[in-house]
């Protein structure tokens, strides 16, 4: 039994009473010793009044100066609790007021203290919901006869006794190593740990992915009854399933991955046909493996993708979804019989949907390609070989003419793509929430476009059915995100500007993409851009996606083997096909197709049974928030390894000279963007020894008294590496060369 405080609570609602035996189930607590620790804690929690018993049931009490919020700490000690609800106020909370809480814990807490128009809220911290740090990284240190590990986290604000194993300790001592936490203080004793792996003498000498899993507490490895249950899955699937299927086999049918070697077998979820049924018109067909016919609803496999969420992608190293005898079974491999989802989709000569339909079906990839390999096809598409002739019109038809048309019609409704040679793992616009195009392989981003447009399909096909779904939603940017970055480009000589300073739209982010492609400083101000975008998150309700422009509703649905929203997804379209009424009694004469777009506007009933419904409901409002978290972790960790590569590159140039640009000027010194690179690095004030420099934050610059000379957001300058803390990511730089002189606005008073 594993379960957070968070995650229990999480099973309550206002006003509603739950039984202990609906939380063992819900919990999945199954032996006697299970359900006398779930006991132990409702009791626990009935005893200081988070829960109240009402005729042998549970029910939450609310409390209105009680909230439910993240901590955030700092290395000098102050905390604050940051609410999920938007425009809240950050609680601040005294070092003596933690209870023991760490940086990152999930906790309720009591304001004690009401803010003021200058200053925050104060409050304590009444209950730790979910511990965020079950390990961490740390250096090992003698203390006082025994051991003691000290966090590299500056924001740990503590030291964990390590529990004795003499041989180990003092091989580990001023060694980085990863500690697993056996127990959290409790009153005056100390936090205890235990040293699980000696990474190295020092962060530098770690593995970089060694660093990001332990730091995030990433899972390497299924544990042995996963995998077995994994070997367990037939490899094969019985014949009597063809007759519930379309049998697609004879369409000619491809497939196209990235090609990058990784650790893990690549699983090949999307395979793709065209046909023309009439002159002008195309009829795309995306066939998703059906992952869900495999994984069953609260299986060990399912328990196990549901912990993780998502594949994370470390470069060649993989941390999947689900085990790899999984992939073997359902990866969409050339000449092998493959279950499947279809969508097809029909579009015009202009690229507009007419119709489409999901159905179940059986395909045979004919083709498997990698991108580098369909644009050499298209580009020598003259002087293929015979038996490629064919295959390779129908890639012309995709690339050439349809995905241009569909990519025109997302253009048209205000979405922006960046420019950047970063790509997303996923087909569709992944986690960035946006399309990114890449000189380097413009047939990526083109897939990207069919991907998206699937995800837009289904999802206003779930909400026209009226079945429960999870819906991908991306907030809008905040304006003060933007403001040094248009402040730059205009220091650049852009002409740019939003058209409102009241919120940001997809179309200010289209103009302003078309603006920085004229900038020679475009890779920057593009790497800019996509940093200001906010985390794509999952909602149990239809809304709005900023990156692609959709004012409704949107949802991924074609990687159900990576990530775990589109399992939910695609067993929700098989729940459709399998228990959809498609007439609103049985004596109905008139039924609709519910995988078609053709019953929209003709349903006046529910399409699945209400118990299956209201089941689906509960269990996706309950999830949204673990798939956020567990995307938060994922995004997190490759954002960590990219910069902890870049650190490495940058330490190994320590004293050598760049060009740079300087994007960002603050009181203490400015930032510069070596453009080549797209590493940061910090000038920092101390180290203009030339002059005393003061700060001027209306022409956001930094002025010299008496050499009159500026560093204003946009300048050019030359700096060497001086300095790189590879652990933290942080690089140091020293000007040689570059400011400006000082011009007449700059002299106001700020």
């Amino acid at each position: 039994m594993e379960f957070s405080i968070a995650t229990l609570l999480s099973y309550f609602s206002h006003d509603k009473l739950v039984a202990a035996k609906v939380l063992e189930k819900k919990l999945g607590c199954e032996d006697e010793v299970s359900i006398y620790k779930l006991q132990i804690v409702l009791e626990a929690l009935e005893r200081i009044g988070v829960l109240v018993k009402e005729r042998g049931k549970y029910r939450r009490v609310y409390e209105e100066n009680i909230v439910e919020a993240k901590l955030r700490c700092s290395s000098k000690g102050f905390c604050f609790a940051i609410q999920d609800i938007e425009d809240a106020d950050d609680i601040y909370v005294r070092e003596s007021h933690l209870s023991n809480a760490w940086n990152g814990d999930r906790v309720l807490v009591k304001i004690i203290k009401e803010g003021t128009r200058r200053r925050s809220p104060e409050g304590e911290v009444k209950l730790i919901l979910e511990r965020a740090n079950p390990s961490l990284l740390a250096q090992v240190k003698r203390n006082n006869g025994g051991y003691r590990a000290v966090p590299l986290d500056d924001r740990l604000l503590f030291e964990l006794d390590l529990t004795h194993n003499e041989q180990q300790l003092e091989n580990a001592v001023d060694h980085l190593v990863h500690v697993s936490v056996l127990r959290y203080p409790i009153g005056e004793h100390p936090p205890l740990g235990q040293v699980t792996r000696i990474l190295g003498s020092d962060a530098e000498a770690a593995a970089d992915t060694d660093i990001v899993c332990c730091k995030h507490d990433l899972l390497h490895a299924f544990s042995e009854s996963v995998l077995k249950a994994a070997q367990g899955l037939p490899r094969s699937f019985n014949k009597s399933e063809l007759q519930k299927r379309q049998d697609l086999r004879k369409l000619l049918t491809f497939t196209v991955e990235d090609g990058v070697q990784r650790d893990h077998p690549t699983f090949i979820e999307q395979a793709f046909t065209l046909e023309k049924p009439k002159p002008g018109w195309w009829q795309l067909g995306i066939h998703i493996a059906d992952v869900a016919h495999y994984i069953e609803q609260d299986s060990i496999l399912d328990k196990a993708a549901k912990k993780r969420g998502t594949s994370i992608f470390l470069r060649e190293k993989i941390l999947p979804l689900l085990p790899e005898a999984v992939t073997e079974r359902c990866s969409l491999i050339a000449g092998e019989d493959r279950l499947s989802i279809s969508i097809f989709i029909t579009l015009d000569q202009t690229g507009n949907v007419i119709e489409f339909e999901t159905l179940p079906s059986v395909i045979e990839v004919d083709y498997q390609f990698t991108y580098t390999e369909v644009q050499s096809l298209l580009s020598k598409s003259e002087q293929v070989e015979a038996h490629l002739v064919s295959i390779v019109e129908k890639l012309k038809e995709i690339f050439f003419t349809l995905c241009p048309l569909v990519k025109a019609q997302r253009l048209q409704r205000g979405s922006f793509e960046i420019q950047l040679e970063k790509q997303s793992p996923f087909k569709d616009e992944g986690r960035g929430g946006t399309v990114l195009v890449s000189s380097n392989l413009p047939v990526q981003s083109l897939i990207s476009e069919l991907a998206i447009l699937a995800g837009k399909i289904v999802a206003e096909h779930l909400r026209a059915l009226g079945v429960p779904a999870i819906y991908c939603m991306q907030p809008d940017p905040d304006w003060e995100e933007l403001e040094d970055l248009l402040k730059l480009a205009n220091n650049l000589g852009l002409d740019v500007a939003l058209s409102s300073e009241e919120e940001v739209t997809p179309h200010d982010y289209q103009n302003l993409t078309q603006a920085f492609s004229r900038s020679h400083a475009v890779k920057v101000l593009s790497y800019m851009l996509y940093s200001t975008l906010k985390q794509v998150k999952y909602t149990s309700h239809p809304s709005p996606h900023f990156g692609l422009a959709y004012s409704d509703c949107y949802t991924h649905c074609i990687a159900p083997g990576q990530r775990y929203v589109d399992l939910l997804i695609q067993r929700v379209l098989k729940a459709v096909f399998a228990e959809g009424r498609d007439r609103p009694s049985k004596n109905a004469k008139i039924t609709v197709n519910l995988g078609s777009n053709s019953c929209h506007g003709q349903i006046k009933w529910n399409v699945l049974p209400p118990q299956l419904k209201d089941a689906l409901e509960e269990d996706f409002h309950l999830i949204v928030s673990h798939l956020n978290d567990r995307d938060k972790v994922a995004e997190d960790a490759e954002k960590d390894l990219e910069g902890l590569k870049k650190a490495e590159k940058m330490k190994e140039r320590t004293g050598q000279i760049f060009r740079g640009l300087i994007t960002g000027v603050q009181s203490y010194g400015f930032f510069v963007e070596i453009e080549d690179l797209l590493v940061e690095g910090l000038v920092h004030v101390s180290s203009l020894k030339d002059d005393w420099y003061e700060y001027r934050a209306r022409h956001s610059c930094l002025v010299g008294r008496k050499n009159r000379i500026a560093y204003r957001l946009g300048d050019e300058v030359e700096v060497e590496v001086k300095n790189v803390d590879y652990y933290r990511q942080q690089i140091d730089l020293v000007t040689v060369g570059g400011g400006s002189a000082l011009r007449s606005e700059d002299l106001d008073d700020d």
